[in-house]
């Protein structure tokens, strides 16, 4: 990478296939029909990057795609929606990572998921230095690329901070695991922003309550603890800060990369030195027009969008 824009966001990179939401899921042998399916980009630091440049943040990728029509097609969306993809690399040996995404009606969505290329993808993907321009480096979907250990991301989130470059984490957690802690023990030291839903987090710490959650993070070193409640808003704590967020009202299509979107708008909040009452609004502005429409990026506010719709909905933010 020759250069680098304002935002790193490495991770997972996925081909997601999509239908509009069905009636119900079909029974053995049945045709269910559609009104629409599509295929588009997903993952973490796709779907960041793309809602960042939306926002009118420079920002690249670096992840992995295979050598497959899925990656060549990932890699033309990202290309085309201004995304820096000079450090999007090719596995030639391993299928792009796909997802499977069902939305029904009134109901959670369903994923069939396959690591592909995310489970080649290693700390030395991301550069050490970073380039000089970079002020947000995130890292999206730790836990599931499969090879990739917390043992090789705390050398670069330490060499990010020795250059004053924010550190920022989001994790998706495949699966219930004994003993998740000890994959973020020596890494929460090293974040500056930890944003796991409450899901997430109680499969992480045990923990259901997500003021406790926050906590618990908290005390493992992480800097500010975001943990994302989907219609419940989202709870905030750091040093000098306990918030609890309620949400905007939107009207509901899909829910794919709803927290991608809140992810972008914090790290927006934060390029803009917004204070965390403003980063959660511009966040929960972010993640709520994403579910808007089905797909993971078409329906986020562009900068404009969201300056007018934070203008004339205000976002109920109060101390706890």
């Amino acid at each position: 990478m020759t250069s680098l824009p304002e935002v790193l966001c490495a991770g997972i990179v996925v081909a997601d296939h999509l239908c509009a939401p069905i009636s119900h899921l079909p029974k053995a042998g049945e045709l269910v029909t559609t009104e629409k399916m599509i295929l588009t980009i997903g993952g973490c630091a796709a779907n960041a990057a793309v809602d960042l440049v939306k926002m009118g943040v420079s920002a690249a990728v670096v992840g992995r795609v295979g050598d497959d029509v899925f990656g060549r097609v990932v890699a033309d969306m990202l290309r085309s929606s201004g995304v820096d993809v000079s450090a999007l690399r090719v596995s030639p040996d391993a299928d792009t990572s796909q997802t499977l995404v069902v939305n029904v009606q009134n109901e959670d969505r369903r994923f069939i998921h396959n690591f592909g290329t995310n489970n080649d993808f290693r700390g030395g993907d991301m550069p050490v230095p970073l380039p000089a321009g970079c002020r947000v480096l995130y890292l999206g979907g730790y836990q599931l690329m499969p090879s990739l250990t917390q043992d090789e991301v705390v050398p670069v989130f330490r060499a990010a901070r020795a250059q004053g470059i924010t550190t920022v984490l989001d994790v998706v957690i495949p699966r219930p695991l004994p003993n998740y802690l000890e994959r973020f023990d020596k890494l929460l030291p090293f974040v500056d922003v930890f944003l796991p839903n409450d899901h997430e987090a109680e499969l992480i710490c045990g923990e259901k309550d997500p003021f406790r959650q926050a906590e618990l993070f908290h005390m493992l070193g992480a800097g500010t603890v975001v943990i994302t409640r989907g219609g419940e808003g989202a709870v905030l704590l750091s040093k000098d800060c306990r918030l609890k967020a309620g949400v905007y009202p939107m009207p509901f299509v899909d829910g794919s990369g709803g927290g991608d979107a809140f992810d972008a708008g914090f790290i927006y909040g934060l390029l803009h030195n917004l204070g965390p009452e403003d980063c959660l609004r511009v966040a929960s502005a972010l993640g709520a027009s994403c579910v808007r429409a089905v797909g993971t990026t078409l329906g986020v506010f562009t900068q404009h969008e969201c300056a007018d719709f934070l203008a004339r909905h205000r976002l109920a933010v109060e101390r706890w």
